[in-house]
């Protein structure tokens, strides 16, 4: 088409093709829409380099939380259940992300999970947890969850819908409370850590990565979902769905804080975590449906876990060397 245009752009060993689109086009939302179902990428591997794993604990003085974004979702806590309002597209997003964390990679980690349980044993952290759309289908999969979220109202919120199923009682967990807040008492206690909608609405994403490291246990599972930053995400993530569609409320995002693929994997990898997989997401909002696509232009889940706490060979031999 003469208003999209592909260019590569070399990334140190990994090659990018970066879609840039026309202004004039952003006027015709349905037609990107469908454009976008049509574009994919071939998934290209990842050169990984060994970085020593990250050491500082982070003070409580050090914040990731946007006090102005927390007043939007103060505004909206008393929606979080509601399938058909402005949370129904994460109440969907649980058909893809509750598979990608459970059978892709955390049953790999566990050797003797209960029948009906396959999450029995695994310590979750389930970051920015809002009204505990995603705790509570870990936490009925056998987990032990404690969802963590700055926004009171939100963590009542939580409590209210779990207080319905016993079974959550003795699994699930809230607080409210920012990440930061909680990395020194929970150094390495966690399994998997679950940011999932939210690295897009965080102050100083370094240091929530950073964060995310600190509590999980060697080994641990970082998943993200988030939005990709693009010329299309700005087209129909907000455009389209905040001002014309109003499938999400206006203000919900800020184009300058999403952040591309290449950008979290950097990030990630500079952190002691080592990226596993990177998908796109695509929504469709006629059907309501999500569903996984190889192209990552606007939403995208991302697995990365932290590094084993180990020293190459050669630096040790480097070292035995120099003190002979």
């Amino acid at each position: 088409s003469k208003h999209l245009i592909f260019s590569p752009i070399y990334l140190g060993n990994q090659l990018s093709w970066t879609l840039q689109i026309k202004p004039w086009v952003f006027s015709k939302y349905r037609i990107m829409w469908f454009r976008s179902y049509r574009m994919t990428f071939a998934c290209l591997n990842t050169m990984k380099s060994y970085r020593y794993p990250w050491t500082r604990l982070y003070s409580t003085s050090r914040t990731t939380v946007d006090s102005s974004e927390m007043k939007t979702f103060l505004a909206l806590a008393h929606k979080w259940w509601d399938e058909q309002g402005v949370y129904a597209p994460l109440h969907s997003m649980n058909d893809l992300r509750v598979p990608f964390i459970r059978r892709d990679n955390l049953l790999k980690t566990i050797a003797n999970h209960q029948p009906g349980k396959p999450l029995s044993g695994m310590k979750i952290l389930d970051v920015g947890c809002g009204g505990g759309l995603l705790t509570e289908p870990l936490g009925r999969l056998g987990a032990s969850v404690i969802g963590i979220d700055p926004v009171d109202e939100n963590i009542k919120t939580a409590q209210r819908h779990k207080s319905f199923d016993p079974v959550l009682d003795q699994r699930v967990e809230y607080r409210v409370c920012s990440l930061e807040e909680i990395v020194e008492e929970t150094a390495e206690t966690f399994d998997a850590v679950i940011a999932s909608e939210v690295v897009e609405h965080v102050i100083d994403l370094e240091t929530f990565i950073q964060c995310c490291y600190q509590v999980l246990k060697p080994g641990g599972s970082l998943f993200i979902t988030t939005i990709n930053k693009t010329q299309l995400s700005y087209a129909l993530g907000i455009v389209f769905s905040e001002q014309i569609a109003g499938i999400v409320p206006k203000g919900t995002h800020t184009w300058e804080k999403f952040v591309s693929p290449e950008k979290l994997e950097s990030i990630l990898e500079s952190n002691g975590l080592s990226v596993q997989t990177v998908a796109g997401m695509i929504y469709n909002p006629f059907s309501g449906c999500w569903h996984w696509s190889g192209n990552t232009s606007l939403n995208y889940a991302a697995h990365a876990v932290k590094q084993e706490h180990t020293v190459p060979a050669e630096l040790v031999l480097k070292g035995d060397t120099e003190e002979l």
